[in-house]
């Protein structure tokens, strides 16, 4: 038994297969790249992260400041990375021995470019999943977690181990 269709409905479906199968001339080109991709990055991009932490001259660390970073740390940062084991995010306490302090803190103060130009921040986010979000804008704040992270890879590393100045 065949159902009868409208005699309107016979060119509308013919004209909606026509549209949808249609192909070649009418595909939009494929997407360029965006203009912040991350092979656009200069060699110092690369090193120091993107931000605008550029260069530190680092001391000895410092206590007083090391203790505001903890408390800055368990805050913002400890719902999603430990020092001492992966968690949500990468463990913290060896980020120093592979990460130049600016990048740490570019990361801290920048953390939404990072996560959408910088290609080691990209392959980060390949493994956990989770993009880093910006909770810190005060740079004093970014620089007390990094002498916070300085206090734990000093502690934590024997001697003759990178400390993260360089």
């Amino acid at each position: 038994m065949t159902i009868p269709l409208p005699s309107r409905a016979v060119p509308t479906v013919l004209l909606v297969l026509v549209i949808a199968c249609a192909g070649g001339e009418g595909e939009a080109p494929p997407p360029e790249a965006p203009p912040d991709a991350p092979d656009r990055l200069t060699a110092v991009e690369i090193e120091q992260g993107l931000g605008p932490i550029r260069d530190l001259q680092l001391a000895d660390v410092d206590a007083e400041l090391a203790a505001l970073g903890e408390t800055a740390f368990t805050t913002k940062c400890s719902a999603c990375h430990r020092i001492d084991s992966r968690f949500v995010a990468p463990a913290l306490g060896d980020v120093l021995a592979r990460r130049r302090p600016e990048f740490v803190m570019n990361m801290i103060l920048n953390a939404d470019e990072m996560v959408r130009r910088h290609p080691a921040v990209r392959e980060l986010l390949a493994e956990f999943y989770t993009p880093m979000p910006t909770q810190v804008r005060d740079p004093e704040e970014a620089r007390a977690i990094l002498e916070f992270l300085r206090s734990v890879q000093t502690a934590s590393l024997s001697p003759g181990e990178p400390t993260g100045d360089r």
